[in-house]
C-alpha cells in the first residue's frame, strides 16, 4: 500500500506500523514552517495594530501616544475642559408635598398627611439634582427657610385647588418671580394641577379653570404654528422626537381640568406671562394648553405628566417606550439645566439635614393603581 509520505518500503519494516515522534522527519518540517511564518504573523500582528490605532485615535491611553513628551499623563488632564464657573453643579430642587397619602387614606388617614409621588423624586435625580421636600403644612418660616437652600421648584400633580394649599403654592410662586427679577435664574416646573394653580394664581381668577375628560389618557402634542421653541423645554429634543410628539401618544394626561387656548390668549393676565408651546385634545375632542412657558421667567407649565413615562406603573395608558422615556429624561433635563444657573450655593450641611433621603419612601404600587411608591409627612418637622 502506497505510504501517506511518498515511500514504499517492505511490510515488515517495523517503522510503518508507529506514528513518527517529535524527533522524525515531521519535526524538521515544523521548524522549516515556524522559521518562515512566525516572523511574518509578528509582522502583520503589528501593523494591524498600528492601523487599528490610527483610525480610533480616542482610545489610545497616553503612553500609547508616542509623541516623546516627559510626562504623557499630565498631558491627558489638561485636556479636559475646565468646569464653567457659572454654573453650580450640585443643584437642589424643592418639591410641593400635596395633602393626604397619594392613595385615598389607605397609607395613613392623619388629617396633617402630606405627600410627594417618588416618580417625581427620581425624575430630578434621573437629571443630576436631589430634592428638599417642601411640606405644605409646616411652619411658614421653616418652609420658607429650605426655600433658600434651592436652586429650583416642583409643583406636583394632585387634586387640592383651594385653602391652605394654594395659598402655600402662590406664596411659593411669588417668591421665584422675585428671585429672578433679583437675578437669580430660579426655575419652576409647574405639572397638571401645578399648571392649573398658576392658572388660578396668574388670572387671580379661581374659577378660571374648564372642565376636560383627559383622565387616564395617552396623547400626542401639537405644536402651535409658527412657534419658537429657542430656550424652552424643547429647545434640545431632537427633530425626529419633535415630529413623533405631534403623531405619537408618548406623554400622559390625567387630568379633569385645564384651560383652552382661546381662553388663556384672551385673558390678559395670562397671555401677558404666557406662551403657549403645545397644545392636546381630550376624548370629547375639546382641545387644552398642554404645555406653556413664560415670558421672560424660567417658568415652565405642564398639563401632562413627564415624570410617568419612567416611573409609574399604576396607570394603563401611562406609554413605556423608547421615544415615551426619551421625553421624560429630556423634559427633566431641561429644569436641572435651568437650575445649575441659579445663583444660590447653600450650607452643604443644611442641606443634608434636609434632603429627602431623610424620609424612606412607601411602597403602595401593590394595588395596581395610583403611585408605585410615595413620600409621607405626618409630623411638622423642624429639620432647618
Amino acid at each position: 500500500m502506497p505510504s501517506l509520505f511518498g515511500s514504499n518500503p517492505s511490510s515488515s519494516d517495523p517503522a510503518n506500523d508507529t506514528v513518527p515522534s517529535p524527533s522524525s522527519s515531521c519535526s524538521s518540517s515544523l521548524d522549516m514552517w515556524n522559521y518562515f511564518f512566525v516572523p511574518i504573523l509578528l509582522c502583520l500582528t503589528k501593523e494591524l495594530s498600528l492601523a487599528k490605532a490610527q483610525t480610533s485615535t480616542g482610545l489610545l491611553l497616553p503612553s500609547q501616544r508616542g509623541d516623546g513628551s516627559a510626562d504623557d499623563s499630565l498631558i491627558s488632564f489638561s485636556s479636559c475642559a475646565n468646569a464653567d464657573p457659572k454654573l453650580y453643579y450640585r443643584p437642589v430642587i424643592g418639591i410641593l408635598s400635596h395633602p393626604g397619602d397619594g392613595a385615598s387614606g389607605r397609607l395613613n388617614n392623619d388629617t396633617n398627611a402630606s405627600y410627594i409621588a417618588a416618580s417625581y423624586v427620581k425624575f430630578v435625580e434621573a437629571a443630576g439634582a436631589r430634592i428638599i421636600p417642601l411640606i405644605y403644612n409646616e411652619p411658614e418660616e421653616i418652609l420658607f427657610q429650605k426655600l433658600e437652600l434651592v436652586n429650583g421648584v416642583l409643583f406636583t400633580g394632585g387634586w387640592s385647588k383651594y385653602g391652605l394649599y394654594y395659598d402655600i403654592a402662590k406664596k411659593i410662586f411669588k417668591k421665584v418671580i422675585e428671585k429672578n427679577d433679583r437675578g437669580d435664574h430660579f426655575p419652576l416646573y409647574a405639572i397638571c394641577l401645578g399648571f392649573e394653580l398658576l392658572t388660578m394664581i396668574i388670572s387671580e381668577d379661581k374659577n378660571i379653570l374648564e372642565p376636560f375628560s383627559a383622565s387616564n389618557q395617552a396623547s400626542s402634542l401639537q405644536f402651535v404654528e409658527n412657534v419658537n421653541i429657542e430656550g424652552t423645554v424643547f429647545q434640545r429634543f431632537p427633530p425626529n422626537l419633535l415630529q413623533k410628539l405631534g403623531t405619537d401618544c408618548l406623554v400622559m394626561q390625567n387630568h379633569r381640568y385645564g384651560i383652552s387656548p382661546e381662553k388663556l390668549q384672551n385673558t390678559p393676565n395670562l397671555s401677558r406671562f404666557f406662551k403657549i408651546l403645545t397644545t392636546s385634545t381630550d376624548k370629547n375632542n375639546k382641545v387644552y394648553v398642554s404645555t406653556a412657558q413664560a415670558h421672560g421667567y424660567p417658568v415652565t407649565a405642564f398639563q401632562w405628566h413627564p415624570e410617568k413615562n419612567a416611573f409609574e406603573w399604576g396607570l394603563p395608558m401611562i406609554p413605556h417606550s423608547d421615544d415615551a422615556i426619551e421625553v421624560t429624561q429630556h423634559v427633566a433635563n431641561f429644569l436641572i439645566r435651568e437650575a445649575r444657573r441659579s445663583l444660590n450655593r447653600p450650607a452643604a450641611q443644611k442641606v443634608l439635614d434636609n434632603l429627602i433621603y431623610n424620609y424612606s419612601p412607601t411602597f403602595c404600587g401593590k394595588a395596581g393603581r395610583g403611585f408605585d411608591e410615595v413620600y409621607i409627612f405626618t409630623q411638622r418637622q423642624a429639620r432647618i
